[in-house]
C-alpha cells in the first residue's frame, strides 16, 4: 500500500543553489568556481583561514557581491528564486559580524540595539515604534536570557554582551537563517562559552544556522555539516566527522595537528 500524499514528509527546501560562481572585488577573483546547496533549517559551517574568501561568500549571499554573469552553468538562486530586492532577505537571513559590532560601539541601549534591527539602523533614527515591536523586543531579551543588558549602554558592555545584543537584533523578523561571520573573535573563555551556549538554543529553536569561522570550536555540536574553504574555493563539504580530521586541517591551515573530539565540540592540539 503506497502512502497518502499527506503522509509523506516534503524534502526540505533548497534555501542556496550555487552553482560555478566567480565573483570578483575589482579586479581580484575572490570566488573561484564555486558550488553549495544549502536547505533551509540546516545548521552549517564554513571553516577557513583567514583570506580564504569566507566574507565574500557571506556578501554574495546578501546580494552584496555578485557573480560574474558569463560564466558557464551559473546558478545563483536562493530559496528558488534569482531576482531578490535585498530588503526582503531580512525574513530569510539574520546576519551578526565584527564589522556590525563595530557599528554599534555608541551610546545605545541593549533593546535599541534589537529594535534598530525592525529598521536594518545603526540605532534609532526618530522612527515610529510600535507596540508590538517593543513586545518582541521584550521577547527576544527574554529567549536569550539577557534581560538585564536591555537599558544598558553598547559602551559599557563586553564584546560577549555585545554580541548577544547583535544576535537578538538579527532574530527581530524570524530569520529562516543565521548567519554569523567570525562571531567568537575578541571573545574570553566565559564569554566563548555563554556565547555557544546561546547559539545552541537558538539552533535547537529551529533557526538555521550558517557558521563562518577559522575557529573549530566554534562549531556547536548542533552543526552536523562542514565545508572547508581555501583559496575562494570550497574544497571539501561533508559530515562534520568525516571532515573535521587530523589529515583535513593539517592541509587547510598548512600545519600539523591532532584533532580531538569531546562532548560534540572539535579541538586542535600539538601545534
Amino acid at each position: 500500500m503506497t502512502p497518502s500524499s499527506h503522509s509523506r514528509k516534503k524534502p526540505p527546501m533548497p534555501l542556496l543553489e550555487f552553482s560555478n560562481l566567480d565573483v570578483y572585488i575589482g579586479t581580484k577573483k575572490a570566488l573561484s568556481s564555486l558550488s553549495v546547496t544549502i536547505t533551509e533549517g540546516e545548521h552549517i559551517a564554513i571553516l577557513g583561514p583567514n583570506g580564504a574568501g569566507k566574507s565574500s561568500f557571506i556578501k554574495t549571499v546578501l546580494r552584496e557581491l555578485y557573480p560574474d554573469p558569463n560564466a558557464k552553468g551559473l546558478i545563483f538562486r536562493i530559496k528558488g528564486k534569482d531576482i531578490w530586492d535585498v530588503f526582503a532577505l531580512r525574513s530569510t537571513f539574520g546576519v551578526v559580524s565584527n564589522d556590525l559590532q563595530f557599528a554599534f560601539t555608541r551610546d545605545i541601549t541593549g533593546r535599541e540595539v534589537i529594535l534598530s534591527g525592525f529598521f536594518s539602523s545603526i540605532g534609532l533614527f526618530n522612527q515610529t515604534i510600535t507596540p508590538a515591536m517593543y513586545r518582541k523586543a521584550d521577547e527576544i531579551l527574554s529567549f536569550l536570557e539577557i534581560e538585564h543588558l536591555a537599558d544598558r549602554p553598547m559602551t559599557e558592555l563586553s564584546s560577549g554582551e555585545s554580541r548577544r545584543l547583535l544576535i537578538g537584533r538579527a532574530l527581530v523578523h524570524d530569520p529562516k537563517t543565521l548567519i554569523l561571520d567570525e562571531p567568537t573573535n575578541s571573545l574570553d573563555l566565559h564569554a566563548l562559552h555563554a556565547f555557544r551556549q546561546l547559539l545552541r538554543k537558538v539552533a535547537q529553536s529551529g533557526t538555521g544556522i550558517i557558521l563562518v569561522t577559522h575557529n573549530i570550536h566554534d562549531i556547536i555540536p548542533e552543526i552536523s555539516r562542514v565545508i572547508l574553504m581555501k583559496d575562494g574555493r570550497f574544497i571539501r563539504d561533508g559530515k562534520k566527522e568525516d571532515v573535521l580530521t587530523a589529515n583535513e586541517i593539517t592541509d587547510l591551515f598548512r600545519v600539523p595537528v591532532n584533532v580531538r573530539n569531546e562532548s560534540g565540540y572539535f579541538y586542535l592540539t600539538g601545534y
